[in-house]
This record gives C-alpha cells, sequence and structure tokens, in this order.
C-alpha cells in the first residue's frame, strides 16, 4: 500500500480500516498469510540496487578520458595501423577493469558492514476461519497487510502500522525525523488535528522506528518498499546529481577535445598543403591526436583514487563510490545533524533542583522513587534516574523505607505519570513526574526549603522561566510533583493528580562528544564550514551549535524553508549554520540551494529521513551505526562517528586531488608542446619527427612512471584549503610551458639536423626526439609537481624519483634492445646522447625560473 494513502487511513475509525486491508481483529489464517506474503512479497527493507558488475561496468565507462581513447582506436583502425588502435585498446580496458575491480572491492566492503541479525514479530494469528487466535513469533520478513501485531517496549517497528490499542506508548523516530526524544502515540482518532509531518501523526507507528515504552495492538498497512521508509529510501536509486568531481573531469576532459579538434585538423592541412602528401598529412594528424591525449589519465586516476580509497580505509573510513574521495577534497560546506554526532545521542542525569533553582538532591530521590516503583516500561530519563541512584544503593533503601500502593499510568493527553506509595502507617504519598508545562499545571503550591508555599504568579512565573533557561542551555526538563494523602483501600485514578506540591525539577542532558569542537575547528581551520540541520528543537540545536563552534547568528526553522523560494534559499543558506525542525525534504532543498550557490556539499547523515539528502550531496557520508538505506545511499561510510576523522579524510581527499591535478596539467601541457613541435616540423620536415607508435611508446613509459605519483607528498599550504577538478587555469598552464617545452623540441632538432645529419636518416631524427621528449617530460614533473622549488616545501616521494629513473633508463635502452627495430629507433652515437642530456637539464631549469615568476598563479 502507497504511504501516499496513509494520512487517509490514520482517520479512519478502526473497522474501516480493517476493511481496507482486507484484515481482522482476530488476526489473518495462516493461508490468507501466505496467500499476501505471495502477493506483496517479503517485507524486507529496501536496499537500492546498483551495486554488480554491470553497474559497476557503467560506471567505469563513463568517463570522458575513456570515451576519449576509444575513439583514438577508431581513428588508427581507419589509418590502417592495427599497433596502435591494439595499444589504445589494452590502455582503456586496462583503466576500466582496474576501476571495475576497485568500484566492486568498496561494494563488497560495504556491504560487509550490514547486521546479519534475524528478527521477529508477534503476530495473531489462526490456522483457519474457526480456529480461535493465536500470538506467535514469526520473521518480519514474513509480515502482510492485514496483519495484527502486538507492540511491546523494545521491540523495532517493522511495517507501516495503524494503532488499534495503546496503553502508554512512546515511540523513537530519530530515524525517520532526526528528533532525539520518543513521540507519543494513541489509538484515537482526531480527524481535525492535521500534523505538519506523516511522521507526526499519532495514530501510525512506521516501519524503522523503535517502541521505547509503553504496549499497543497495531494493523500492518503497508510493507517493504511501500512503507513510508521504504519510499524515503527508494530515493537512493534517484539519478544522482553531477558531482563537484564529475563537472570537473568532464570540463577538463572537454578542454583537450576541443584543442584536438582544433589542432588536428589544422596539422593536417598544413602538412598537406606544403608536402602534396596527403598520406603523410593524415599520418601527421593522427600524431597531434595521440599527443594531445593524456592515455593513462583513466588508469592514473583509478590509481590515486585506489591509492586514497586504502588510506581512508587505515582511518576507518569504508569508500563505496570512489570520486566521492575527491569530492570530499573539494568540500567546502558540511551538513550534519546534531544528535549522535556532535551530541552522544544518550540521555545523562544531570541535577536535581527546586522552583527558584537551588540544587535539591530531594527532588532527585523522588523521581528515584517514581521511576522505581512504576511498573510501565520505562523512558530514557527514568533510565538516566535509576542507573545513576541505583549505584549509591537507593535501590535497597527504598524497598526498606516504602510499599508501593498503586500507580496512575502516562496519558497522552495529560502528559503525567504517577506512583502511590505507602511510607507509613496511614498515610500515602503519591509523586508525580512528566512534562513541565502539564505538572505545573496541577500544582497549587511549591517546596521551598521544606516549606510549602503558594504557587502564586510571580513564583509560577519564575518556574517557568526557570524550565526555559534550562532548555535554552539544550537540556530536557523532568518536573516532579507530590501529595500528601490519608490511607484508603480504593484505587487511584488521574482526577488524584490535583492540588500538587511542585518539588522540582530535574534536568537532562545529551552530552557533547569530547571531540566535536575540536574537529569543527580543524575543519574550518581547512576551509570547510559545518553547518547543522536537525529535526530537533531550535532551542537545542543553538546550544548544541554554541558549544562545538558553529555560528548561532541566524537559526532557521523548517517552516523558514517551507515559505522561502528557492532564490531566497540560496540567500538564506549561505548566511545561516543551523537549520531546525527540519523535515526529509527541507534537508534536500537545503543542499540543493548549497550547491546552487557554487559550494561542494558533504552530508553526513544516519536515518532513512537523509536518504535523499545523502543521494543529493556532492558527498554522502553515514556511520556504520546508519539505517541500512543511510549505508546504501552514502559514498563514504564512517566505522568511527566522529568527525575528527572525517576531517581527516578531507586532507586524504585533497592529497589525492592534488596528485591527480599535478598528472593532468603536466601532462597536458607536455603533450601540448608536443603538438607544437610537429606542428612546426610538418612545415619544414620531409617525414614525420616521430611516428604516432613511438609517440604512444614515450608516452607509456612517461605515464607509467607517473602511476607513482599517488605516493607523492603535497605541500601543506595546498592542503588547507577546498580543492576542486577544474578546468579553470589549464589552458594556461598550457600554454605557457607547453611552448618553452616546444622551445627545447626545436633545439633538439637544430642539434638532430645539424650536427648530427639526421635530416637524411629519418630514424635518427625520430630515435633522438623521442629519447629528449621522455626526458624532458620525466624530468619537468620532478619540478612542476610543487608551486615551491624542488628543494624546498614537501620533498618529491623517492618513489616517484626511481620510477622517474627506471622510465628514463628503459628510453634510453630501448634503441639498443631487440624491441629498437620494430618500434624503428636507432641507436645514437654517445655525444649524441650527452647534447640531448644537456637540452633536457636546460629545459628543467628553464622550467623551474618561468616557475618562480608565475608562482602566483592558482596552477597546482
Amino acid at each position: 500500500m502507497a504511504h501516499t494513502s496513509l494520512p487517509e487511513l490514520a482517520t479512519l475509525p478502526t473497522f474501516q480500516v480493517f476493511q481496507h486491508v482486507g484484515g481482522s481483529p482476530r488476526g489473518l489464517t495462516e493461508a490468507e498469510a501466505a496467500e499476501r506474503l505471495q502477493r506483496f512479497g517479503d517485507n524486507q527493507e529496501f536496499h537500492p540496487a546498483g551495486g554488480g558488475l554491470a553497474a559497476s561496468t557503467l560506471a567505469a565507462v563513463r568517463s570522458p578520458f575513456v570515451a576519449l581513447l576509444a575513439a583514438l582506436a577508431v581513428v588508427f583502425v581507419v589509418v590502417g595501423d592495427g599497433r596502435g588502435a591494439a595499444m589504445v585498446g589494452i590502455i582503456d580496458a586496462l583503466a576500466v577493469l582496474l576501476r571495475i575491480w576497485q568500484h566492486t572491492r568498496s561494494a563488497r566492503a560495504a556491504g560487509e558492514l550490514r547486521k546479519l541479525v534475524t528478527s521477529t514479530v508477534t503476530v495473531r494469528r489462526r490456522a483457519d476461519d474457526t480456529a480461535d487466535r493465536m500470538d506467535r513469533e514469526v520473521p518480519t520478513g514474513d509480515l502482510v497487510p492485514g496483519d495484527v501485531v502486538l507492540l511491546q517496549a523494545g521491540d523495532v517497528v517493522a511495517a507501516d502500522l495503524r494503532l488499534v490499542a495503546a496503553t502508554d506508548l512512546m515511540v523513537d523516530q530519530s530515524v525517520l525525523t532526526g528528533e532525539s526524544l520518543p513521540t507519543a502515540k494513541s489509538a484515537d482518532v482526531a480527524p481535525a488535528a492535521t500534523p505538519r509531518a506523516l511522521a507526526d501523526t499519532p495514530s501510525l507507528c512506521f516501519s524503522g522506528s523503535t517502541v521505547v515504552a509503553g504496549k499497543a495492538t497495531a494493523v500492518v498497512l503497508a510493507t517493504g518498499r511501500h512503507t513510508y521508509f521504504g519510499s524515503l529510501a527508494a530515493g537512493a536509486v534517484a539519478l544522482r546529481p553531477t558531482s563537484s568531481f564529475d563537472l570537473g573531469v568532464r570540463a577538463v576532459g572537454w578542454t583537450l577535445i576541443r584543442l584536438m579538434l582544433v589542432l588536428a585538423p589544422i596539422v593536417f592541412v598544413v602538412n598537406g598543403c606544403v608536402s602534396g602528401v596527403w598520406d603523410q598529412a593524415a599520418m601527421f594528424g593522427v600524431a597531434v591526436a595521440v599527443g594531445l591525449t593524456p592515455e593513462m589519465l583513466p588508469v592514473i586516476v583509478t590509481t590515486n583514487l585506489a591509492r586514497g580509497a586504502a588510506k581512508l580505509a587505515r582511518e576507518r573510513v569504508v569508500v563505496s563510490r570512489l570520486n566521492a574521495i575527491q569530492d570530499l577534497g573539494a568540500m567546502d560546506v558540511l551538513c550534519v545533524d546534531k544528535t549522535g554526532t556532535l551530541t552522544e545521542d544518550r540521555i545523562v542525569y544531570a541535577h536535581g533542583i527546586d522552583v527558584t533553582g537551588r540544587y535539591d538532591d530531594a527532588v532527585t530521590e523522588l523521581a528515584f522513587l517514581a521511576a522505581f516503583f512504576q511498573d510501565a516500561v520505562h523512558d530514557r530519563m527514568d533510565e538516566a534516574i535509576l542507573e545513576m541512584l541505583a549505584e549509591q544503593g537507593m535501590s535497597v533503601l527504598a524497598d526498606a523505607a516504602y510499599t508501593k500502593v498503586d500507580e496512575i499510568g502516562a496519558d497522552d493527553d495529560r502528559g503525567t505519570a504517577s506512583v502511590v506509595l505507602r511510607r507509613q502507617p496511614g498515610e500515602h504519598l503519591l509523586i508525580c513526574k512528566g512534562d513541565p508545562n502539564a505538572v505545573l499545571a496541577l500544582c497549587t503550591h511549591a517546596r521551598l526549603n521544606g516549606v510549602d508555599a503558594a504557587l502564586g504568579p510571580d513564583l509560577l512565573a519564575e518556574a517557568t522561566d526557570l524550565v526555559a533557561a534550562y532548555r535554552k542551555q539544550g537540556m530536557s526538563v523532568m518536573a516532579v510533583a507530590v501529595r500528601a494523602l490519608p490511607a484508603r483501600l480504593e484505587h487511584y485514578g488521574y482526577t488524584e493528580e490535583r492540588d500538587l506540591v511542585l518539588a522540582g525539577f530535574i534536568g537532562f542532558v545529551d552530552p557533547i562528544r569530547a571531540s566535536a569542537a575540536g574537529a569543527v575547528a580543524n575543519l574550518a581551520a581547512h576551509g570547510v564550514r559545518v553547518k547543522i540541520l536537525t529535526g530537533d528543537s531550535p532551542v537545542v540545536a543553538r546550544h548544541v551549535a554554541r558549544l562545538v563552534g558553529v555560528p548561532t547568528d541566524q537559526v532557521v526553522l523548517g517552516d523558514q524553508v517551507d515559505r522561502c523560494s528557492d532564490r531566497r534559499l540560496r540567500t538564506l543558506v549561505t548566511h545561516a549554520a543551523v537549520f531546525t525542525g527540519l523535515a526529509p525534504e527541507h534537508k534536500v532543498r537545503i543542499v540543493v540551494a548549497l550547491r546552487e550557490t557554487g559550494c561542494a556539499v558533504g552530508y553526513l547523515g544516519d536515518g532513512v529521513n537523509d536518504v535523499v539528502a545523502l543521494r543529493t550531496a556532492d558527498a554522502g557520508i553515514a556511520a556504520d551505526t546508519a539505517t541500512d538505506a543511510a549505508k546504501a545511499a552514502a559514498d563514504l561510510i564512517l566505522l568511527d562517528k566522529d568527525l575528527g576523522v572525517l576531517a581527516d579524510a578531507v586532507v586524504e581527499g585533497r592529497r589525492t586531488l592534488a596528485n591527480t591535478l599535478k598528472y593532468v596539467k603536466i601532462t597536458a601541457a607536455s603533450n601540448f608542446g608536443n603538438v607544437l613541435s610537429v606542428l612546426a616540423a610538418s612545415v619544414v620536415l620531409p617525414f614525420l619527427p616521430m611516428l604516432p607508435i613511438q609517440l604512444m611508446v614515450q608516452n607509456l613509459l612517461y605515464d607509467c612512471a607517473q602511476l607513482a605519483l599517488p605516493w607523492d607528498r603535497v605541500d601543506r599550504d595546498y592542503l588547507r584549503a577546498p580543492r576542486r577538478w577544474q578546468s579553470r587555469g589549464l589552458a594556461s598552464f598550457m600554454l605557457t610551458f607547453g611552448p618553452l617545452s616546444s622551445a627545447f623540441d626545436l633545439i633538439t632538432f637544430a642539434v638532430l639536423w645539424w650536427g648530427y645529419g639526421a635530416g637524411n636518416v629519418p630514424s635518427t631524427f625520430q630515435t633522438g626526439w623521442f629519447i629528449e621528449g621522455l626526458l624532458s617530460q620525466l624530468a619537468v614533473v620532478l619540478v612542476l609537481r610543487s608551486r615551491v622549488a624542488p628543494w624546498r616545501g614537501e620533498r618529491v616521494a623517492p618513489v616517484v624519483v626511481i620510477a622517474a629513473l627506471a622510465a628514463a633508463a628503459i628510453g634510453l635502452a630501448l634503441p639498443y634492445s631487440p624491441l629498437g627495430a620494430p618500434l624503428r629507433l636507432t641507436p645514437l652515437p654517445l655525444p649524441c646522447v650527452l647534447w640531448l642530456l644537456l637540452i633536457v637539464l636546460g629545459y628543467a631549469a628553464a622550467a623551474q625560473c618561468v616557475k618562480h615568476f608565475q608562482r602566483k598563479q592558482d596552477w597546482l
């Protein structure tokens, strides 16, 4: 049954609800249940699909660079170069396979986090129509619409339910709403009272929530993916908006493609017009396309991401979407819930006070007695009091000094619960506890220093202000009142809760995590603003925000978000840092608005109410204690729900991005220089300065050396601010260092042409440029990898130097090896090699000088 019909079912009389679902108060028969299970399917929590091999493959081949390499392979086939096509195809396949492997590995690791727990639920079933009803346990997966379910404290609600009968029922809906305190539920139908959110409907309980107190009988309305929980979780399969990483990769890819589409035809036309040999001109055009294409970029990117994922795994962060690592590095806004992230998500007893605010242990003792002798299931406040005072031996003293007479159970309308105790013959003591507003309404006196004083307007106002002040400090408050009565035999009812004496109040806190303030400050130091998005009250949220260092100048309510246009909301989310009373749709709108302002947004959530926001953010983050739906929607899963861990992960994301961009920008500039050199050579040379296959081997050796870049060090200044994949600065970088590279290529051409007569021996010329081009590319990486000089700042990692030296050695040895002939490489005389080394050193020195004078450019 779709959740959209739930509001209507919440207001129908009980017998009409049973008619609607085809059930009976006596429960379904086993045959009916089996038939409905076949029709509606298993009642399984909804998990988004998309983790299989097909989805992993689709994600891997979506890269624009993979498409670019595929197009280049087609070009090689068209011009009849089978070896070139095969090599490009192998590189492309390697990139895709690496990405599939890492994606599958991450998905498997995330899946292992799910708790494999078999749970059951108590249902009312009959063997057949004539049999008596029987209550029994069945697996939650066997629930069907029309089943009658029995609930008690501690039960997890496994389907959407309409309450038929309820006694003191309190339900924790934080997984759906984010509210930290339980919600009262009842079977009463009040059509006129329309709740702001569906989850606030008193007569409905929703899949995923937990019963914390009371008991109830209910009928199942919807199961599985048809529940309200399932409808929110279904947002996890919605198409994810394009992340900042994907936008950046796309921009860089199109920059290179546009250069290729412009330069390759120019070279083809110029060479064809000059030489008149159009077949050769076509090969020149192919050489340009090869020269501009960073063939190993998909492999380099995936290797960087895999390295980052492995490093994050050691930091206890599981990566389920590889690209999210670099989205994490780009993140400049982090949206978090308050409960369980900034706080510990538990209620702790603070102290007892009298009506004037003075500490009073007698109030705490009365609250303990009321909780200790209460037969109804304890809520979290009761448990906190019992936990605190039980350690002091109060249980033994209570049993010795008091005898329970009666109990007045909690009532949704009254907001109070009472016990009646005998402390001495002929006298009973009624102790009432509950919501301060409800208890104060029942009091006529207040206890001050052991004396009962009239609760006049002034004292009442003081008590009300005291409660408000405590709540502003983020505390939950319970009021305690008493009434002395003469002993009697009759039962006590709620009408006895009158003419009470207010003993005082008990304060409770949800402790702030010890690491929260430090983590918020650490994130701020790295350029990440923390914004709180919670379903809790503004008073509590403001207090928590103040304690952890989140600005509280402006607190925005969910109702305000509803009234805002998209344009107004974009302005609002830019300045405000605390958003309270939010429904799931509010969180999504806020995340979307932040992204539309240009922010890269991270979202940390753990409930099904967070699923769509997790998918909408650039980086969705969940803890391993989150719901399965939230973990399935998240890109990263924290094994420790600690913002401090997340701050470390942000730095690792930036390091990963930095090492990837080193390759992209330096390689693009070197390749652009090669293209300019080919363009110049096409005008004056009667042959290709380098064959396409030689250019590909040169690029392959260079790229293999750059596989070590993920292990390189990164300047600390770079890590202090958010970083993104972006094409801005790429063209400028290429136009600066590309022509510089080309100038030294022309010097190489001159040395080879006039110094060694290579103009008459094309293979010698091609070999010379092959070696010089390879060595200059390897050398310039060591120069341009950092904003500062190579001997300052963060030194280059030894593995990067070793990889560069190994690639250089292989390149120098190729002309003298058996592979030289197939590649048409010719051994060079030693003086020629020394000249080439001298040119490479000159190029490295020139690159350092240019970098020094233009280091303010945001290139690296």
